[in-house]
């Protein structure tokens, strides 16, 4: 897209509810779209920022994306979910990510920083991960132990020593990344949480460690910062948390000063049955998609998490980040215009399409050109973040790299 072109689209920026300036705490959105975080496997070896990464996040703040959240980054060694993680877990990376927010602010853009720590979902093979309990992993099959007291409190001052560093390094806020399998997402589950003492054994308990990394990031930040939260409602494993429990976990951060959450799932084994039609990925899934967009035949509706959010607007006032599936502007629309969230989230549209913002500001009304195949999820495996069909040549290396096995690691869910 031409500079007339992009600078033109701009304009029309206050046409419809995408486009209206939003507010996250204390922190002003010049739109309602946000990039989810994303595992971009783009760091270097100690979890250091690169060219690259820069490059990414100052790329998406030149097209006008509202909100940035950063891809998921460990804030302790043992919460390291795989090599080429970006760390925030040193102030030896402060450095670094004072360049990614520099390159973000420089184009006006809003960058948030999301704290993670993987818990016994950690890929990392020479790591000791941590748990609430003696359960093996479901994703990885690796045993664990269970976290003693003194683990759980460092845990928590990393949560808090990453919000500090993310202070240190201009960002707008702090993303608290409590879903998706990850430590935090384990303590909230009573699939994973077997604890008998004041960290598990009743929902309140289970409730502690994220109210406590709430708390001790809160102190952290300032109040020109956003603390938010990726918060998972529900597990996707039979038998798992309940979504009223989630529900009421999320009237409890929001007492806490959680200023926004962003809606996943919890603990995970596959995904969800309402989430598989997008991620779901295998040969004949990949062939299908490169012929045909997933949405010209969906086998479920878009926003596979739009049930829960409408549970979770039912017990807070603080805004809502919708993501999982949205690929139409109507629905995005649609969605905000019902006061459902408040803000929508995309992941992998943004690989396909840096500047999908610009695009869609310029009236885009059809599909985005992800397909949501998934073939970008192999990534963590070998090669940084990228879209497979952008060139098309890149599908002859898919061919060869799915030879040699590369689609056992697409099964797995996305889990930024």
């Amino acid at each position: 897209m031409s500079r007339v072109a992009n600078v033109s689209a701009i304009s029309n920026l206050e046409a419809g509810g995408l486009w209206r300036p939003g507010r996250i705490g204390p922190v002003e959105i010049a739109n309602r779209i946000v990039r989810a975080g994303t595992s971009e496997t783009a760091a270097g070896e100690g979890g250091e920022i690169t060219d690259q990464l820069v490059a990414i996040y100052a790329e998406l703040a030149r097209n006008r994306v509202g909100l940035i959240l950063s891809g998921h980054m460990f804030c302790h060694p043992r919460g390291r979910y795989a090599s080429r993680q970006v760390g925030i877990h040193s102030d030896s990376m402060v450095a670094g990510l004072t360049r990614l927010t520099g390159a973000v602010h420089r184009h006006g853009g809003k960058v948030f920083a999301q704290i993670a720590h993987a818990g016994s979902q950690s890929r990392v093979p020479d790591n000791r991960p941590l748990a609430p309990s003696p359960i093996p992993n479901a994703l990885t099959g690796r045993m664990v132990e269970a976290a003693g007291e003194p683990e759980i409190v460092e845990a928590i001052e990393a949560f808090a020593g990453g919000a500090r560093r993310a202070v240190q390094a201009g960002f707008d806020g702090v993303h608290i990344h409590a879903a998706n399998g990850y430590l935090i997402s384990e303590f909230s589950s009573p699939v994973t949480n077997h604890r008998a003492d004041a960290w598990g054994g009743t929902p309140e308990a289970r409730d502690r460690l994220l109210v406590e990394v709430l708390k001790a990031v809160r102190r952290e930040v300032p109040a020109s910062m956003a603390v938010t939260v990726k918060l998972g409602l529900q597990d996707a494993i039979e038998g798992g948390m309940q979504l009223s429990e989630g529900v009421r976990r999320g009237a409890v951060l929001a007492a806490a000063g959680a200023d926004a959450f962003e809606v996943s799932c919890n603990a995970m084994s596959l995904p969800s049955d309402s989430a598989k039609e997008y991620v779901a990925v295998g040969p004949s899934r990949a062939l299908r998609d490169l012929l045909l967009h997933r949405l010209l035949s969906p086998a479920r509706p878009e926003a596979y998490f739009l049930g829960l959010a409408r549970e979770l607007r039912k017990q807070v006032t603080v805004p809502i980040i919708l993501v999982g599936g949205m690929r139409l502007p109507a629905t995005m629309e649609s969605i905000l215009g019902r006061g459902d969230a408040d803000f929508i989230a995309m992941a992998r549209p943004f690989i396909r399409e840096p500047d999908l913002v610009v695009r869609l500001a310029a009236g885009r009304r059809g599909p985005v050109a992800c397909t949501s195949c998934n073939l970008c999820l192999m990534h963590e495996s070998h090669h940084s973040l990228r879209c497979w069909r952008t060139p098309r040549r890149r599908l002859i290396e898919h061919a060869i790299y799915r030879l040699r096995g590369g689609f056992r690691e697409a099964h797995r869910p996305h889990t930024a």
